[in-house]
């Protein structure tokens, strides 16, 4: 039987081989806004894809049919901005890890239109453009399913280490609050015997002064 915190390392590996990619489609109307979070790992590449569906494409997009996009970190830092735009696509490497969220949101119009959204997003090695690397002519087949290989072991090889990292952490700060319990429960049965020999003392004192021993 497989322990328990290996079936929940195998469970979070899943999770995160199956959540480095997010395809959507999504309504919004004007003057609301969209976010959309992912948690990404610090070092960890991320690409998004977005654009406004056209309903009639024999016609260019009007301006109220226009988005304003940002990308922010946990802390609040910007990492992608395009105003008014019918789409975009943003690319870089997370420099901290945590939520980054993605904003759409529409300037508001009378009367109110709903825009269709398409928003492709992809964390880690699903935002490895392989399309692009597997060049017709320059690699051969197995070249590239073997490079593709090599790229998701790493993935999951750097993965595991950062689950056997938050076990440690998880470890320590056990220890840590089983070695301050310990001293609080000395420190409580030092006050509740300090408290009692207190007690004991005043009554022998009490006692003596009414001469009753």
């Amino acid at each position: 039987m497989v322990p328990s915190f290996a079936a929940f390392q195998l469970l979070l590996l899943i999770g995160f081989l199956s959540s480095g990619s997010e395809s959507l489609r999504f309504d919004l109307q004007s003057g609301h806004t969209k976010c959309i979070s992912e948690d990404i790992k610090q070092n960890a590449m991320t690409v998004g894809k977005y654009h406004v569906v056209n309903p009639n494409e024999a016609q260019p997009l009007t301006d109220d049919r226009k988005l304003v996009v940002r990308v922010t970190s946990t802390t609040g830092n910007t990492f992608h901005y395009s105003d008014k735009v019918e789409s975009g696509q943003f690319a870089f490497v997370a420099g901290e890890g945590g939520d980054f969220m993605t904003c759409f949101w529409v300037p508001d119009h009378k009367p109110p239109v709903t825009l269709t959204v398409d928003f492709d997003w992809r964390t880690g090695v699903a935002a490895k453009q392989w399309s692009s690397v597997a060049k017709k002519g320059d690699v051969e087949a197995m070249e590239f399913e073997l490079q593709k290989l090599f790229e998701t072991a790493n993935s999951i090889q750097e993965e595991m280490y950062y689950l056997r990292e938050r076990e440690e952490e998880m470890q320590d700060l056990n220890a840590s609050t089983n070695t301050k319990m310990t001293r609080l429960s000395f420190l409580s049965l030092f006050v509740c015997l300090s408290v009692a020999g207190l007690q004991i003392w005043h009554l022998k004192t009490f006692f003596h002064k009414k001469k009753l021993i």
